[in-house]
């Protein structure tokens, strides 16, 4: 007889039988005679069915039930048939034979499509397992591995039933056959200690090799609670990779739960300060259903807090009568108009305060305050994965915080952390001082430093302010010229045009303050007093007030614009250096700063001090170098493909500077930032600020040039070094081929400065970073 296992291999050769059931009811009845009088006429009727203790196919199950049925029948005794979910089957096997009438209906229920197969076991499992059941029963070696067998039935509302598989193995035999291996115990060893290793299972026990004769009896444990229970402590481990499908997952999982196909589940956080629903992160995973979409808070109702704050669940069993009684209740009206009739809302904790609430909602009236208690079991495990939530959501604030408020970097948090576990753990010396802060210093670094900055962002302010200043001139005289008032405005008039004429003459540096202190001080006042007058006036007045509003998208217009196209340019250029570095810091760890002003400036300082428990090389040195001028020149290709978004029309120019003296940075506590250690290490500040408006000797002409990238240095090693990467560049088609040297003119106390500068190939396709062991 064939078995449908669903798996094409097994060690077993099944032979399906009733010899060992005849054999028990025969010996049973030698000493029991109360046993032998029930049972003489079935056991005398067995001697006419031979075949019994032989190998039966379907066919002769079919055509024999009525009798097995009731050879079958202290197995299955006909008044526990509506109670008892078993059937006759075989181990690992889809298959059941003699059903009880409670089972019958399931399988039913599930439909004609349904198949019959284990949840979660794979042949190689199902192999391995049948393997160890041999072990167990002939070899008596305790091989029992921990295995639920589970079969998902969906009923006849469309949800999953889980069934744990219990089977009674008191009428199968396991024999060896011809094919079976003689196991000795260094055979056994080797198994146990490989259980994963299917191919030597298989070695072991060939397929086929072992006889399974007789029957088992299958009984099903309905352990949907629990299994339900189980998937959602693996759905909720899951939740960060398939956040798209945790919602409805969870969903079907409720469903098993409260043995329904219309349940619904939601989250909302309560915000107790202010009284109201909120978005929180969790709405990524589970979506709200208090909360509509747009709508980003809601108003609280006291009873529910109440409720939920004493850690009960709030439930309305039917929404259409509550309302009746509770007119005015935001939740029920927004539950009824969604279509739900029952609800269960369920308390989050965190630290003990009360952060939000699960929300288990259906269109039919079937959850109430009896039913929510099934949430008892689950509700530990939904809390504790939706506190990891925002603990994970906590950290990555921190990091940002780190990130983008202060200075210390990863590369140099060792160092930080070092210092403060010291404190936190021995505050004090042995003489009971309180332990001084000890300064942060990393000696011997080499310094780079790079700009990517905007061209004329001085004078392209100016000019922003100039045109809005001069355009709210132009409004405030029209609306002094149209006012119909009895106030003498003339006074008010000459001044607004005296402003007006003198703004003509350019932007002074105190031409700003200047008007807005007549525009506050003068005009504002008067034009209040002229309110009253009448409606008319009113009207026009207030017109111009909320044109003038800062937050009017008719107010600065010109400076707005150039703000604008500032931040998005900044944001491009800090985004995308942010990342290089973290992908570069693998290399060998360096500190980074950068500063986002009109543009964006960077500094870099790599050396053994920053890790020492690492190996410093030269090569780091130079690999950090070449990524610098790649990390510059990717920018300005960014840049030019963001520039036609821009509000405002920008250029931007790029420079480093090669700098050949190491030297140490130390952590100012005063400031919280990092700067340069000495005397001697701050002319590498002074030349960085010097360098942006340099100028090339005898000439007008600016170092830095849209297009190009410029690199200053002081010493001939450096030329001879950078020549060799920006050869390297030009042959990735990264840089022109023209190249200049150019000497830089006299800085304050600067000399002898020279410069390369080189043409950025716009069209290259995309940069690599590699890096190079040999340069």
């Amino acid at each position: 007889m064939q078995f449908d296992q669903g798996f094409d291999v097994t060690p077993f050769r099944f032979v399906f039988s009733f010899a060992t059931l005849i054999e028990q009811m025969n010996a049973i009845a030698g000493e029991d005679k109360l046993y032998a009088s029930k049972n003489r006429d079935i056991l005398e009727e067995a001697k006419f069915y031979p075949e019994l203790s032989e190998e039966v196919d379907y066919a002769y199950l079919e055509d024999n039930s009525e009798f097995l049925k009731r050879l079958l029948s202290d197995i299955f005794p006909p008044s526990l048939t509506e109670n008892e979910i078993k059937a006759v089957g075989m181990p690992f096997a889809n298959f059941l034979y003699n059903p009880t009438g409670r089972l019958r209906k399931i399988l039913d229920a599930a439909g004609d499509d349904f198949e019959l197969k284990f949840n979660n076991l794979s042949p190689e499992q199902s192999y391995i397992i049948s393997c160890c059941v041999i072990l167990n029963s002939y070899f008596k070696i305790n091989f029992k591995p921990d295995t639920t067998l589970i079969y998902s039935i969906p009923n006849e509302e469309g949800y999953l039933n889980h069934y744990r598989i219990l089977t009674n193995a008191d009428f199968l035999e396991i024999k060896p056959t011809e094919r079976s291996v003689f196991l000795s115990p260094g055979d056994i060893q080797e198994l146990s200690d490989h259980y994963d290793h299917i191919e030597l299972w298989k070695k072991k026990f060939p397929p086929n090799s072992w006889e399974l004769k007789g029957f088992g009896v299958v009984s099903f444990y309905d352990a949907t609670t629990e299994v339900a229970l189980s998937n959602l402590k693996g759905l909720l481990i899951q939740s960060k990779e398939r956040k798209e499908t945790v919602s409805s997952d969870l969903n079907g999982i409720f469903c098993s739960i409260f043995r329904s196909s219309d349940i619904e589940i939601g989250y909302t956080e309560i915000d107790l300060k202010e009284k109201i629903y909120k978005e929180s992160p969790i709405n990524k995973v589970i979506k709200s259903k208090i909360l509509r979409p747009g709508h980003h808070k809601a108003l609280l109702e006291e009873a529910l807090v109440k409720t939920l704050k004493e850690k009960n669940y709030f439930t309305i069993s039917d929404i259409s009568k509550y309302l009746e009684t509770h007119s005015d209740s935001f939740l029920a009206s927004h539950y009824h108009h969604l279509g739900y009739q029952s609800v269960i809302l369920a308390p989050v904790f965190r630290h003990d305060q009360l952060l939000g609430v699960i929300e288990v909602t259906s269109s039919k009236k079937i959850l109430h305050s009896v039913n929510a208690h099934k949430l008892d079991v689950v509700m530990p495990f939904l809390e504790e994965s939706i506190n990891q939530i925002y603990s994970t959501l906590e950290y990555q604030v921190a990091a940002l915080i780190q990130r983008e408020y202060t200075s210390i970097h990863p590369s140099v948090y060792w160092k930080f952390h070092r210092e403060a576990l010291k404190h936190v753990m021995f505050s004090y010396d042995q003489r009971g001082k309180k332990l001084p802060y000890q300064s942060i210093v990393f000696d011997q670094v080499l310094p780079h430093y790079g700009q990517s900055d905007i061209k004329n962002s001085s004078l392209l302010r100016n000019t922003a302010i100039l045109l809005d200043l001069q355009e709210q001139m132009i409004l405030l005289a029209s609306l002094l010229n149209s006012l119909e008032t009895t106030a003498d405005l003339s006074e008010l008039t000459v001044e607004v045009t005296e402003k007006t004429k003198k703004l003509e003459s350019g932007l002074k540096a105190d031409t700003e303050n200047e008007i807005q202190r007549f525009l506050t001080q003068k005009v504002n006042p008067t034009l209040r007093k002229l309110q009253s007058e009448n409606e008319f006036t009113d009207q026009k007045i207030n017109s111009y007030f909320m044109r003038t509003e800062p937050s009017s998208p008719q107010s600065c217009v010109h400076r707005k614009r150039f703000d604008e196209s500032i931040s998005l340019i900044n944001k491009e250029l800090t985004d995308l250096i942010d990342e290089r570095q973290e992908e570069q810091q693998k290399i060998f760890p360096f500190y980074y700063e950068r500063f986002a002003t009109d543009g964006v400036e960077h500094n870099l300082y790599i050396g053994g001090d920053i890790a020492p428990w690492l190996s410093y090389e030269p090569v780091f040195l130079r690999n950090l170098r070449i990524w610098q001028m790649r990390v510059m020149i990717e920018s300005e290709i960014l840049f030019k493909k963001t520039r036609k978004n821009l509000p405002l029309n920008l250029d931007i120019t790029s420079l480093i500077l090669a700098y050949g003296n190491s030297i140490s940075i130390r952590f100012r506590m005063d400031e919280k930032r990092f700067d340069v250690d000495g005397s001697y290490n701050a002319r590498y500040e002074i030349i960085k600020k010097r360098i942006d408006k340099s100028l090339i000797k005898n000439s007008d002409e600016r170092l830095v040039q849209t297009g190009k990238i410029s690199i200053v240095f002081a010493q001939r090693y450096q030329l001879e070094e950078y020549m060799k990467y920006i050869s390297l560049l030009q042959s990735e088609n990264l840089l022109h081929d023209h190249i200049e040297i150019l000497e830089i003119q006299d800085l304050q106390g600067i000399t002898g400065l020279k410069a390369i500068r080189v043409g950025i190939n716009f069209g290259c396709r995309a940069i690599s970073y590699p890096f190079y062991q040999d340069i």
